[in-house]
């Protein structure tokens, strides 16, 4: 039985939790379906993961029109993996704005699921400008989430996340129309191939890839990042993190992957820009004064050593992208834990300024640990997720035996050392030294274990990463192998019950 059909529903449902949620007078119905919809998007790309494994890639054209002219949903196992962890990180970051507070503003709740469902959307559509229309379902409560507060710092951040997403949002747009005034097409099925040696389609796919590369904060253009995540609540700058970028790095995976078709030709500029991207970003933390600004950097770190395994995919392509699946699934839950242990101390004691904070540790010691923890992976030491995805990452540069993958191997390697740095700088200021003063903070508070909960599963799940190396490889590896079958792909999105689709590009021409 074909159960394609379902695919639209991780949209559906999470739209319908919105509605429910926003005309809910209940404060208790709200957080419920805030925790409950995340919780059915996990369950259901569990689902997804193992139907795709018998069945490969499937796809679903809502209205059952001929492919290439409906709006299709597609899911293979890297969507599906994506789907899971991007579930796992929203339950995480509204479960900590509950236990906050935060979701007594009356359409918190409505705004965070309305941005889930716009990340379903865009992790299963198989069409470029429904792409972009799940980015806006994605940026619209964006906006109101930022600004849900009202303070001054948090409606400057809104400001520069606003401008700098409506400006990608313009670039992506724009792209996508010229991509159809090219091909006749922004089916990414239809556009197999598409940029690979065609110079109008090539550019064409450029300006949309440049917009993603902006949105996922790559370096060169990352610096609005650091300056508008962390002035958000930890909460919503969780969400952030394990959504939006992630996002942006997921379809930077499929277009190379599908339309460009692992061009070889652009190796040289990926490799180029992810070290410089590495470099800067676990060095420039350095320079920071509170905890979830060292932490916005590096999620900038993070971006590179996803995006590298790109530049090493030739003669080795499940194993190049299998790595950077791993490390994108490790990446988004460490930081995730991080930022939402950051969260927990900022909610108890007012600040996060590392100059304000001393002596946690004795005060805190489970604080403590978790954050450490979170370190740890980051930094990549055992026994936490950070290990396997940079050794797996590695080993596949390694691979290559060439010169450039050496340079590339140093440059992690110093990278992860400054990254080291930035955390020591964190525990150095923050964990250690003496006990606060007594007259601004009072002797007897402490974390609440609620607060801590979040981050503290979080990084029990980078520990069952590291536990279960064997088996995250091994999905990781059947989702890169989906993703590589690009003729399976174009398959099943093209053909229906009523027959083959119309338009179809191959190679850049109509």
């Amino acid at each position: 039985m074909n159960l394609s059909f379902v695919l639209p529903l991780f949209v559906g449902f999470p739209l319908l939790a919105v509605a429910c949620a926003a005309i809910a007078p209940w404060r208790f119905v709200r957080d419920g379906l805030a925790l409950l919809t995340p919780v059915a998007t996990a369950i259901g790309g569990g689902w997804l993961f193992a139907y795709t494994g018998v069945h490969g890639t499937v796809a679903h054209s809502v209205g059952l029109y001929v492919g290439g002219v409906a709006i299709p949903f597609a899911g293979d196992q890297f969507a599906a993996l994506m789907v899971v962890t991007t579930s796992v990180v929203a339950f995480a970051a509204n479960w900590f704005a509950i236990v906050v507070g935060e979701t007594r503003a009356r359409f918190y709740s409505s705004l965070s699921i309305m941005l889930l469902a716009g990340v379903m959307g865009a992790l299963l559509t198989a069409d470029l400008f429904n792409f972009f229309v799940f980015i806006e379902v994605m940026l619209l409560p964006s906006y109101g989430l930022l600004a849900m507060t009202g303070t001054w710092a948090r409606l400057s951040a809104g400001r520069t996340f606003v401008l700098v997403n409506l400006a990608t949002s313009t670039v992506l747009l724009a792209g996508v129309g010229i991509v159809y005034g090219v091909t006749g097409s922004v089916n990414m099925a239809a556009l197999k191939g598409a940029a690979a040696g065609n110079g109008p389609a090539t550019v064409a796919m450029g300006i949309v890839v440049v917009a993603m590369v902006v949105k996922a904060g790559i370096f060169p253009v990352h610096t609005w990042l650091p300056r508008s995540y962390p002035a958000t609540s930890a909460s919503v700058m969780a969400l952030f993190s394990g959504l939006h970028t992630k996002v942006a790095v997921y379809i930077l995976f499929r277009i190379y992957v599908i339309i460009f078709d692992l061009d070889a030709r652009w190796f040289t500029l990926i490799m180029v820009v992810s070290v410089l991207g590495m470099i800067m970003g676990s060095f420039a933390g350095l320079a920071e004064n509170s905890i979830r600004r060292v932490l916005a950097y590096q999620m900038v770190n993070g971006m590179p050593f996803i995006v590298v395994a790109l530049a090493f995919v030739s003669g080795n392509e499940r194993a190049a992208l299998a790595a950077g699946i791993v490390y994108m699934l490790h990446h988004m839950i460490t930081v995730g834990s991080l930022i939402l242990c950051a969260g927990a101390i900022e909610e108890t004691y007012g600040k996060d300024n590392l100059r304000k904070l001393s002596g946690i540790a004795k005060r805190d010691p489970w604080v403590a640990a978790v954050f450490a923890a979170g370190a740890f992976s980051i930094v990549g030491f055992p026994p936490f997720s950070g290990l396997w995805a940079k050794v797996f990452l590695v080993i596949t540069i390694a691979r290559a035996d060439s010169v450039a993958a050496w340079i590339v191997i140093g440059v992690i390697v110093v990278a992860s050392f400054a990254a080291f740095l930035a955390m020591l700088r964190i525990w150095r200021k923050v964990f250690w030294g003496g006990v606060m003063n007594k007259e601004r903070v009072p002797a007897n508070l402490r974390v609440p274990f609620l607060r801590l909960a979040p981050a503290a599963f979080m990084i029990m799940l980078s520990f069952a990463m590291f536990i279960g190396a064997g088996s995250l490889l091994t999905a990781a590896q059947n989702g890169a192998q989906q993703l590589m079958d690009s003729d399976g792909y174009a398959s099943a999105v093209l053909v229906t019950d009523k027959g083959p689709a119309v338009g179809v590009v191959q190679g850049g021409g109509q």
